[in-house]
């Protein structure tokens, strides 16, 4: 089975009279969006076993995959579920994959933590754009294909996507992956979907904005989960920088045909939040969020 991880919330959220016993452990291959660790972590509840691989269209498919080691198998389950929410190692037809500082081209340290841009290179990468020399001149550098992804190298060599580079929030002179902040938003029990885009700041330059779509409580209501609780349990798990200065509640999140969310619709509808340092005022309604899903 292959499929977005905004597929995972679907089967996570099954009625019990949807679901079917499984008599082995299904194979699941992932891809497209980073999956937040507290997803994989329900899927492996299921008996669904998720293989995560990074890839796009110009390395001709999966370019790395998140190869499992046997001596995890003995850590707690929200242990393995971050390890597995890695993109992993290149796969055999990739040459090489690096994390660079683009300025420097140098190697970032394989520290998790120092972040630089996502490059690869080998006989699977394209050899470029079709009848476009500008845009294939800007994919490569120094004979590494650039892919826009922002991430890190830690110490085992896996590598971890923090988020693409057109959507690190830069506030304060502070980055601010929304990729990270949306797997802390995923672990709190009432959010079913969650993106963080970047919202104006008056004195920041920007702030995170968070767009959540909640699921129901016991008695079918949704309307129970305000802004302040989210805030909240983002000040409890993430540096004060980082927590979000608005949560806006959604129906559902716009999508692409094949899952994926829509950032630019979001982040289309955040530039007309204005913000102070103790209030927000929104600027548009839900209804406009509907009419852009449906573009």
């Amino acid at each position: 089975m292959c499929c977005a991880p905004i597929v995972f919330n679907i089967l996570i959220e099954a009625k019990p009279h949807e679901r079917r016993e499984f008599t082995s452990t299904v194979q699941v291959l992932t891809g497209g969006a980073p999956p937040p660790a507290s997803l994989l972590e329900k899927m492996e509840l299921l008996r669904f076993h998720v293989t995560h691989a990074y890839g796009l269209t110009e390395a001709t498919g999966p370019a790395l995959v998140c190869e499992w080691q046997a001596k995890w198998n003995n850590l707690p389950r929200e242990s393995q579920a971050k390890l597995k929410a890695r993109q992993g190692i290149s796969v055999l037809t990739l040459a090489d994959v690096d994390v660079k500082n683009m300025k420097t081209m140098t190697s970032v340290p394989h520290d998790g933590k120092t972040m630089g841009e996502i490059v690869l290179r080998g006989s699977s990468i394209m050899k470029g754009y079709l009848k476009d020399p500008e845009t294939t001149s800007k994919a490569f550098k120094n004979g590494w294909f650039i892919t826009g992804d922002v991430g890190v190298i830690h110490p085992d060599g896996y590598l971890e996507i923090k988020d693409r580079s057109k959507d690190i929030i830069i506030s304060g002179g502070e980055n601010i992956s929304s990729v990270e902040l949306e797997s802390v938003l995923y672990r709190h029990p009432r959010v079913l979907e969650a993106a963080v885009v970047a919202m104006p700041h008056p004195r920041w330059g920007e702030s995170p904005c968070a767009f959540l779509a909640v699921r129901e409580n016991e008695v079918g209501r949704k309307d129970d989960v305000k802004e302040a609780d989210i805030i909240a349990f983002c000040r409890k798990n993430l540096p004060h920088f980082m927590v979000p200065k608005k949560v806006e509640f959604l129906p559902e999140l716009p999508k692409t045909s094949t899952g994926k969310i829509q950032k630019f619709q979001l982040r289309s509808l955040a530039k007309a939040f204005k913000i102070t340092d103790t209030k927000e005022v929104p600027q548009h309604h839900e209804d406009q969020v509907l009419a852009l899903s449906r573009l």
